[in-house]
């Protein structure tokens, strides 16, 4: 039987544990002769050091960059070219693989939440305009990154809690101040006509070229893609009003729209008529001319006969003459020696009458 608590343990007996550990140890370096303890040794050291070195190899995806530090020290350009690289593992070297050519959104003015609504942020929203109106201006910011080492390495950004930016990165506060900023400039030099309605493509590209300009200068490795406005309006106090000038607006532009779509339609068919009249007109004097010219060279041709044969030529005229004149008409013909009297019809047909009375 066991005692309460179940059978006893067999003490620990160190001083045989410990034998038994030089007893196996010296069976295996036997094996391997007297130096065999030191051979394992440096067997143990290579196989971890092969497995430390292969844990440097990493692959460069399209569209990704390797950014390179050894000690600590950033390495030469980002590593570009796709497939299998090499690099010291940790601690010695270090590698950061980052996809540049996604296009990544940073908000101005509001913020959207899971739900797809947005909550509006005033402090950035609200600014002046060159004409001293107060404007409520939302806009979206649209980047990838052009240059790695200094997108990583060149800005000691503080991150961004509300875009879950993380430290250490240009896209935090640093964007979105340089995008406030270059913002509050452009609009600062224009009236709110030109923010609201008129030249929105022309803000939106101002803008953008000042965002450039600002996060290049301060060496932020970030290419800015698109700038886009995204909700432009007065503030809530004077709306309603805006939105009446704004309504009046656009009817006028509509009026003068209309009217420039009449003008469109009728000065073109204005100046077609004008140039069919003009045609005919000179369609109407060429014709005359041509008529003038063949009278005259018909009364010269006439001249020239009549002056080489004055007799014949006064004949021929007389009789075209007569020709032209008895047509359709009845004519008599008497003779004096005739005892009858010939009447020409008009349709050609001689009719013989006598002449006086019957015997």
């Amino acid at each position: 039987m066991y005692p309460p608590g179940g059978p006893r343990q067999p003490e620990m007996d160190f001083d045989q544990l410990l034998s038994r550990l030089r007893g196996g140890w010296g069976s295996i370096g036997g094996r391997f002769g007297g130096g065999g303890i030191g051979l394992l040794i440096l067997a143990a050291i290579g196989i971890i050091a092969v497995v430390w070195l292969g844990t440097g190899i990493y692959t460069v995806s399209p569209g990704e960059n390797a950014a390179l530090r050894l000690f600590g020290a950033v390495q030469g350009t980002p590593v570009t070219e796709e497939g299998l690289h090499w690099w010291w593992p940790t601690p010695i070297g270090k590698r950061d693989v980052i996809r540049v050519t996604e296009i990544r959104a940073m908000e101005l003015g509001f913020r959207s939440n899971e739900t797809g609504t947005a909550s509006p942020f005033p402090t950035e929203a609200l600014m002046i305009s060159g004409d001293l109106n107060i404007v409520d201006v939302q806009m979206v910011v649209q980047y990838n990154i052009k240059n790695l080492n200094e997108f990583l390495f060149r800005v000691n950004d503080p991150g961004e809690e509300t875009r879950a930016i993380p430290p250490g990165r240009p896209d935090g506060r640093t964007l979105k101040d340089a995008a406030e900023a270059a913002l509050r400039l452009v609009v600062g030099q224009r009236s709110i006509d030109d923010i609201l309605v008129r030249n929105r493509e022309e803000v939106e590209a101002r803008t953008r070229e000042r965002l450039q300009e600002i996060v290049d200068s301060y060496n932020t490795g970030i290419n800015i893609e698109t700038v886009q406005l995204q909700d432009v309006k007065a503030p809530e106090e004077v709306r309603d009003a805006f939105d009446d000038v704004l309504r009046a607006r656009q009817e006028r532009d509509t009026r003068i729209n209309q009217a420039r779509a009449f003008e469109a339609d009728i000065i073109p068919r204005a100046e077609g008529d004008a140039e069919r009249i003009k045609e005919g007109a000179e369609a109407f004097r060429q014709a005359r001319i041509a008529r003038a010219q063949g009278e005259a060279d018909q009364f010269t041709s006439i001249l020239n006969e009549y002056q080489e044969s004055r007799e014949v030529t006064r004949q021929r005229l007389y009789l075209e003459a007569m020709e032209l004149v008895l047509p359709g008409i009845t004519k008599i013909v008497v003779s004096p020696d005739a005892e009858t009297v010939l009447i020409l019809g008009g349709d050609g047909a001689l009719t013989p009458v006598p002449f006086g009375p019957s015997p």
